[in-house]
């Protein structure tokens, strides 16, 4: 083992003693006290301390990097938690609002999601995920948390079409709540307008208004909408009442099935007194 160490020693001789000379030299300087070392050393010590300050920001760098990571994986936590509780908020309400119209109503609902909408056409409609398997059947009135969407116009199994207000083959007995003037609520391809209401009747703008006893197709008192504008023609008898919907058909995603259908004995007197005046 001497010999490997003397043998290296051999090898290496130069740096060796360059080595001893470095540390006899450091010894010295430590040692000494004169008045030349002690500038060296406050120089070398000035010098140390301004290298270290340099480089302290590497392990500050990469602590910083870390904890910025961090910070951002939280701050993506908290983001995706605040909307799942953004939207079980919103369900929260939703699910609040339909046992309030159950409570309204005498007869039963039918919870529906919607699954399929039309509302660039004349005749828009949406498609719900319940059918006749749910009892839900053709002519049955479509409720949203805002008020009256349409009447269930097809039917299958498992699903069903809706004709929404924004079609211009619906049509619905309707009436001022205030005042109580009634009229026909029906859209004409851009504007939903309650219809034959004389000038002479008090309707205003902001009067709720809701379906009367006179329509055969939906039950009386179901919200509708409000009115928005009402204006005169020029030498026509009628008001033109516009009417904003209560519902906001763009943003629709849960409805709310009436079981509620037409008096059929009703149903089918008018229709034969409506085909005797037309004889």
């Amino acid at each position: 083992m001497f010999k490997r160490i003397y043998d290296f020693i051999l090898l290496f001789k130069e740096y060796v003693v360059l080595s001893l000379l470095l540390i006899l030299s450091l010894i010295l300087m430590a040692l000494n006290d004169s008045t030349q070392v002690r500038h060296i050393r406050g120089v070398a010590t000035v010098m140390l301390g301004i290298v270290q300050e340099r480089l302290a920001f590497i392990p500050r760098y990469v602590a910083l990097r870390n904890e910025n990571d961090m910070l951002r994986r939280m701050n993506f936590d908290l983001a995706d938690e605040a909307n799942r509780l953004r939207e079980a908020k919103l369900e929260n309400i939703r699910l609040r609002q339909a046992l309030g119209l159950k409570g309204e109503h005498p007869y039963g609902v039918i919870a529906a999601r919607v699954v399929g909408k039309n509302l660039t056409l004349l005749r828009n409609t949406i498609t719900l995920n319940v059918g006749a398997l749910d009892s839900v059947h053709p002519r049955m009135p479509v409720m949203g948390d805002g008020g009256l969407v349409g009447v269930v116009s097809h039917a299958t199994n498992r699903y069903s079409v809706v004709r929404i207000l924004l079609n211009v083959d619906f049509r619905a007995s309707a009436k001022i709540q205030r005042s109580r003037v009634d009229g026909i609520l029906a859209w004409d391809g851009n504007t939903l307008r309650l219809t034959n209401v004389a000038k002479t009747l008090d309707v205003r703008a902001g009067d709720a208004v809701i379906t009367s006893e006179y329509s055969s197709t939906y039950p009386p008192h179901l919200r509708i909408g409000i009115v928005h504008e009402v204006t005169q023609q020029q030498g026509s008898l009628f008001k033109d009442v516009l009417v904003q919907p209560g519902v906001d058909f763009v943003k629709l995603e849960e409805v709310f099935v009436l079981t509620y259908l037409p008096d059929s004995e009703r149903l089918d007197l008018e229709h034969r007194s409506t085909q005797r005046a037309r004889r």
